[in-house]
């Protein structure tokens, strides 16, 4: 298997006991990196431009005239004629960006709509969800994907799995029914900040610009301390520069904060292997075999192999494992309906790959929307 370093891309927020110590003086090495190519700046993360106060002036307070400012922010977020926002994973926007895109992910969408509502002089608060861990994948990366959303006004009464009065209004950019189920847990603002600049570190990095990710992660471990999803960042960043001492250094970080973080664990496993540390590489593997015995992304790897070998029956057994764990992945959905066409079972390749289709971004969706017709056009030369 290829060694992966895998990624935290708006992880929750594990608690600890107490407040943990800042970073080390032997985590951030700024003269092994070139200068950021833009600014990396804190401020821009909730600016509201012109164009966002004049949509203010105009939209939301025709609404907030006669539902009030929150009720009148949550419809005009939502009016297909105003905003008509579109959910899009290829970047993390900023507020402004997010508005000017009218798209973004979840947390883009969160931080413009918290611009918005400080702006109008709105109490927000910012929560992290707890959903099934979701994971993706990008070359030789593992993405870890979390969940955040805001709860605009209302008073928090005690600390706990999503406990406010009811004079609050949660803003979510789930699927209504599936925001209800999920359980939350209130987090900083300072966090929301980090979870930014930790993923524009990990889409820059995909990108290869090592040098500007490094400040990005960088941003993301000053911004919160207590978020070790940026330590684990910064270590990969490390990595990919060949500065592997550095990025054992913030791996230990991390897990000194977190020593089940199984993210920062199988991270370790492949430095301590390109620093020759084989015997404590095996320690470490054997500490993650423990905690976390089936990894993200082992089935899919059986699944390939089998597929190779045209071992097509145990292809589709190990695909369909991992889509049991991550049923909306499109990857795992597009390999299970190759398995499918393999074995002639065309309306199930269909299906899956429909569901592919259906849930995969924009630049993927005209690859799987092309197979998709492909094998329609099979499925109805069978029937015939």
């Amino acid at each position: 298997m290829k060694a992966v370093a895998i990624v935290s891309v708006v992880l929750a927020l594990a608690g600890c006991a107490g407040v943990p110590p800042a970073p080390p003086q032997g985590i951030l090495h700024d003269a092994l990196f070139a200068s950021p190519s833009a600014p990396v700046r804190a401020a821009d993360v909730f600016a509201v431009t012109p164009e966002m106060k004049a949509f203010i002036a105009t939209d939301i307070a025709r609404l907030a005239h006669s539902r009030g400012p929150r009720r009148g922010l949550f419809e005009a977020l939502r009016d297909k004629a105003g905003l008509s926002l579109e959910y899009d994973s290829a970047i993390t926007r900023n507020a402004a960006q997010a508005f000017a895109a009218r798209k973004g992910n979840c947390l883009s969408l969160v931080i413009m709509t918290a611009a918005f509502a400080k702006e109008m002089g709105i109490p927000v608060r910012f929560q992290n969800v707890f959903t099934d861990e979701t994971w993706s994948r990008n070359g030789n990366f593992y993405l870890s994907i979390g969940h955040v959303n805001v709860v605009l006004g209302g008073t928090h009464i005690e600390p706990g799995y999503g406990r406010y009065d009811l004079d609050a209004m949660v803003v979510d950019f789930l699927p209504p029914a599936d925001a209800r189920r999920l359980r939350s847990w209130s987090i900083d603002e300072s966090t929301i900040v980090a979870m930014y600049m930790n993923n524009r570190a990990a889409e820059t990095l995909l990108e290869g610009r090592v040098d500007d990710a490094y400040w990005w992660a960088r941003e993301a471990v000053r911004q919160d301390r207590r978020f070790v999803a940026a330590a684990n960042t910064l270590a990969i960043v490390y990595r990919a520069h060949g500065n592997l001492a550095e990025a054992q250094r913030a791996l230990e970080y991390a897990l000194a904060q977190e020593p089940e973080n199984t993210s920062a664990l199988s991270n370790l496993v492949a430095v301590l292997k390109q620093r020759g540390d084989v015997a404590g590489a095996q320690r470490v593997a054997a500490r993650l075999a423990r905690i976390e015995p089936t990894p993200p992304f082992a089935y899919f790897e059986r699944g390939i192999a089998a597929m190779k070998a045209g071992d097509y029956p145990l292809a589709r057994d190990m695909f369909a494992r991992e889509v049991a764990r991550a049923a909306w992945y499109p990857e795992f959905r597009f390999w299970l309906a190759l398995a499918y066409v393999k074995l002639g079972e065309m309306e199930r390749a269909r299906a899956n790959m429909a569901i592919a289709v259906e849930n995969s971004s924009a630049d993927e969706r005209g690859i799987y929307s092309a197979k998709l017709a492909r094998l329609r056009d099979e499925v109805q030369v069978i029937r015939r």
